[in-house]
């Protein structure tokens, strides 16, 4: 049977030339796709490692070393929160101080149904309100997928105190943002504050910050720049400006331990500050410490503990200032 296919089938062409090896030879009327669009998976992989991150925000410089330290408590809290549907949410916060004035916050969150990532999703509506009619909110939208773009507005008992609207622009190698804040065409006053970030290396980035601000009979520009190098377990931060310094250096020692040191030099108020900080958390008995101290001898710490299978966080925070011989303790519960 196959030579008789072998004898009826006509004789191939004579080729002109031997097709190099790992080449295909292409039939008669067919053509190759061009190869212009055809890269091979090492290329890719070399393209990827030689394009640059983008850097994020300019105010996300210092945040991996601000969030180990703790946030002062005082007095007792009580938050309950309550998600009426998957886009809202609302809580209501109640606080008793022996030091300032107690209050009840009622804040309500809606999160809309554009989704741009598995843990992002826009619009963004915050809101809270107080006992005395001061509003605190803010609306946050991706408008594309570079821009973005947040209003908030802040009242004193049924007063507007403060008002501003950001623009956010990322690129893939750099994040560049403006803010007004506060305009009055009428008086002639308004603050503006751009930021440019830009990545010059997988590990470093350099930006800076601009603000202007006017008002009758002042005006004034202030200039800073900043440096941000990104190892796989350590950052170091350094902003540098008119109005003084502030370094960061943040480190992940394990899963469990982060430690951060901070510097503060202020021109303005002729003071400089260096605090220490870390973050113990012990996922295995839902507990999260947080510790600090500084120049200035002040001593402080948080812990807390979450109660599974209850929606319940228990909070404490105790401070110590040992120049001015106060002491702050408090203690919070989370419902939700």
């Amino acid at each position: 049977m196959g030579n008789v296919l072998a004898a009826s089938s006509p004789a191939p062409p004579p080729a002109a030339s031997s097709p190099s090896p790992g080449l295909i030879n292409v039939p008669p009327g067919f053509t190759m796709p061009p190869v212009s669009g055809l890269v091979s998976t090492e290329e890719k992989k070399e393209a990827q490692e030689d394009k640059l991150p983008n850097p994020g925000t300019f105010e996300q410089c210092h945040r991996k070393c601000k969030e180990l330290f703790p946030i002062q408590m005082e007095g007792v809290k009580l938050t309950v929160n309550k998600g009426l549907s998957n886009y809202f949410q609302v809580n209501h916060t109640v606080s008793l101080s022996t030091v300032g004035d107690s209050n009840y916050h009622f804040g309500a969150t809606y999160v809309g149904t554009k989704q741009v990532s598995p843990t992002e999703a826009f619009p963004v509506l915050v809101g809270d309100i107080d006992n005395s009619g001061s509003l605190n909110a803010q609306i946050i939208h991706q408008l594309t997928q570079q821009i973005s773009s947040k209003i908030a507005l802040q009242t004193q008992q049924s007063k507007f105190v403060n008002w501003q609207i950001d623009s956010e622009y990322k690129g893939e190698d750099f994040t560049a943002a403006v803010t007004v804040g506060n305009p009055d065409i009428l008086v002639g006053s308004a603050i503006l504050v751009a930021h440019y970030l830009q990545s010059i290396t997988p590990n470093l980035a350099l930006g800076g910050e601009l603000v202007y601000h006017r008002r009758p009979g002042e005006e004034g520009t202030l200039m800073s720049l900043a440096g941000r190098y990104s190892a796989p377990n350590w950052v170091a931060t350094l902003t540098l400006g008119q109005s003084g310094a502030h370094a960061t250096y943040y480190h992940k020692a394990n899963e469990q331990l982060q430690v951060g040191v901070e510097f503060e030099a202020s021109t303005r108020m002729q003071d400089t500050s260096v605090s220490f900080g870390y973050q113990l958390d012990i996922p295995k008995a839902n507990l999260l410490f947080k510790g600090s101290f500084d120049s200035n001898w002040i001593v402080g710490a948080t812990l807390e503990k979450k109660l599974p299978p209850l929606p319940l966080t228990l909070a404490m925070g105790a401070f110590l200032n040992h120049k001015k011989n106060k002491f702050q303790c408090g203690f919070g519960l989370t419902i939700g």
